[in-house]
């Protein structure tokens, strides 16, 4: 697994262009790093809800990107802690 940060929570991002940056990191996995299986990332937030990093998973294997995206999709829309 990988992490990006984009944000501490005081950066001014808003959240649509901290979605677009972590689009455009997704993209660069699959057609600059050759990963075949990389499922949309988990932000990562803090207490008051920013975001302050993704969770990103890479793998040229099908079966890896399955599990992965079951356990992500269990915490994806989680609120703040």
């Amino acid at each position: 697994m990988l992490s990006a940060q984009v944000d501490n929570g005081h950066d001014g991002l808003q959240p649509r262009a901290k979605a677009k940056l972590a689009e455009a990191y997704r993209k660069r996995l699959r057609e600059v790093a050759g990963f075949q299986c990389v499922p949309e990332p988990m932000p990562m937030r803090n207490r008051t809800g920013n975001t302050i990093y993704y969770l990103f998973f890479a793998s040229p294997n099908a079966t890896g990107k399955k599990i992965v995206e079951a356990i992500l999709n269990k915490y994806r829309n989680r609120g703040p802690a």
